[in-house]
């Protein structure tokens, strides 16, 4: 039975998504990052405060109908996944007993480079495994026929209920798949195509052009234009005759898509972030203008907050009885009737909020990055958002790329301008530290958001966020103050009349009594 999900963006927005008792949680999770304009492979799901397995569809996942789930950030640090291959016959009986490979893995490998690393030889023990480029001539009844033409036999890899036969789902990662840690099993068949194995070279070049095509869009954002013509990656072009009757060639030649790919992202990267070495080499260590200090934080190493490691005893989190007394407070004071404020008392109260404001002379702010590394400095009154925003830039690694700072919860947005509206101070009314958000703009790739953030001579400066301990709370003896304060209540009356006060006369006494 169909239903519909909620799920909460980091920015609070929320997106309804319709499910099936067979979707997966992976399809999810892109169906509501694709309309909440966030990039996927970035986020994971969290319900009630536990981290969801992708991996699993909507019936086995064990969520109720109408589940509310929030995005979380995935962490920058790819874990290790142990992967099994399930190979067909003939190849299974060259690893006996199970038939089948294992190797170790980050969970950022896509489909393809996994292939291509059980068919380098490190985990079938040295023996050769052909998986990515096999070709089959054409038969009948067991007999050769045709031209001598090879067929191309595509991979087909089954994980759980799911399959995956095309360059298509061969890029996608198997983080992508839902799967960021454990392990996985991926049964491994062969399918013939009615292309020969020409036409199926030329099919997958063309692919991978189409993601070269992507990446370039990166290059609207470089700093300075690209001159260097030769550092592309030569146009595929379809194998020649001896690569039909090579198999090492024909392997080679598989290669070659998958070469250009890493050559193209290697480019992008370098174009999109021009001599990042050379920049960080000129102004290592150099202060800005104006002498402000700036503190850079590393990310966390671990996935789950400090707060949640601490280990509190039950008693902490206990109802007191001032509890109850602040409760019984709040109850009558928004029960009351409350007449509206005057313009005089109107006017005193924005005359104290400018006085209270006025008085501020310094305040930090810190931005939180989107690699979960965090930088902090120092304004003053007349700083405004421009000053900012150039503040971020000089530790960034791409001044160029444009973003965009948000006050929490996600509403309002610092605008980089240097107009007395916009000063951190007065015109936002920041008058204590305050975290604000980096986020990247719409137009930004995902090619520039995989790349690292900072600066190489920022990073080497971050240092460790230091929680600070918490004193233990003596309890028992609060209470214990607490229960002292406390008077006894009055006796009431009873039917008699004793104890109130009241002497009940002769001729009442009478009464009743026979």
């Amino acid at each position: 039975m169909a239903t519909n999900v909620k799920v909460v963006g980091t920015d609070l927005k929320q997106v309804t998504i319709k499910v099936n008792p067979g979707t997966y949680l992976t399809d999810v999770l892109e169906q509501a990052c694709q309309k909440l304009k966030v990039s996927s492979d970035k986020y994971l799901f969290k319900h009630k405060q536990k981290q969801l397995d992708l991996s699993q569809t909507w019936r086995t996942s064990g969520l109720p109908p109408g589940a509310k789930l929030e995005l979380i950030v995935r962490s920058n640090t790819p874990s290790a996944i142990n992967v099994a291959l399930q190979l067909p016959a003939p190849e299974s009986n060259i690893f006996p007993p199970s038939g089948r490979v294992t190797e170790k893995l980050p969970s950022d490998i896509t489909i393809w480079q996994l292939l291509r690393q059980f068919e380098s030889g490190k985990s079938s023990q040295g023996k050769n495994l052909n998986i990515t480029a096999r070709g089959v001539a054409q038969t009948n009844n067991g007999a050769a026929a045709g031209s001598g033409q090879l067929y191309y036999e595509t991979p087909v890899l089954t994980i759980e209920n799911r399959t995956l036969s095309t360059f298509a789902d061969f890029q996608k990662s198997l983080s992508q798949l839902g799967y960021n840690s454990g392990g996985v099993l991926i049964r491994l068949s062969f399918q013939k195509t009615d292309k020969t194995l020409v036409d199926a070279m030329g099919e997958m070049s063309q692919f991978f052009k189409t993601e070269e095509a992507n990446q370039q869009k990166a290059q609207e954002f470089s700093s300075e234009p690209t001159t260097n013509n030769e550092a592309a990656p030569p146009a595929d072009t379809p194998p020649s005759d001896s690569v039909m009757g090579d198999p090492s060639a024909e392997k080679q030649e598989t290669d070659a898509p998958e070469a250009a790919q890493h050559d193209d992202a290697d480019l992008s990267s370098t174009v999109q972030a021009p001599s990042v070495d050379a920049m960080d080499a000129m102004d290592v260590d150099v202060p800005s203008a104006d002498n402000r200090p700036v503190t850079i934080f590393s990310a966390p190493t671990s996935g789950t907050p400090a707060a949640a490691l601490r280990e509190e005893s039950d008693e902490v989190f206990a109802p007191r009885i001032e509890h109850a007394q602040a409760h019984q407070r709040l109850l009558k004071t928004a029960g009351e009737n409350r007449r509206l404020l005057s313009d005089k008392e109107l006017e005193e109260k924005a005359a104290a909020e400018a006085a209270r404001v006025a008085a501020v002379k310094s305040i930090k702010i810190k931005v939180r990055f989107p690699d979960n590394f965090s930088a902090e400095w120092p304004f003053s009154p007349d700083d405004t958002g421009a000053t900012l925003y150039a503040e971020i830039r000089k530790i960034m690694a791409n001044e160029t790329v444009p973003f965009k700072l948000v006050l929490p919860p996600g509403k309002i947005a610092i605008k980089d301008d240097s107009s007395p509206a916009n000063k951190l101070i007065g015109g936002y009314r920041l008058s204590s530290n305050t975290l604000v958000n980096f986020m990247w703009d719409d137009k930004v790739p995902a090619v520039i958001r995989k790349q690292p953030f900072l600066k190489n001579s920022a990073a080497g400066h971050a240092q460790k966020v230091v929680v600070p301990e918490v004193p233990d709370v003596v309890v028992e003896d609060e209470a214990a103050h607490n229960a002292a304060n406390i008077s006894m209540p009055t006796p009431q009356p009873r039917g008699d009349g004793e104890g109130s006060g009241f002497k009940k006369p002769k001729w009442l006494k009478g009464f009743g009594k026979k």
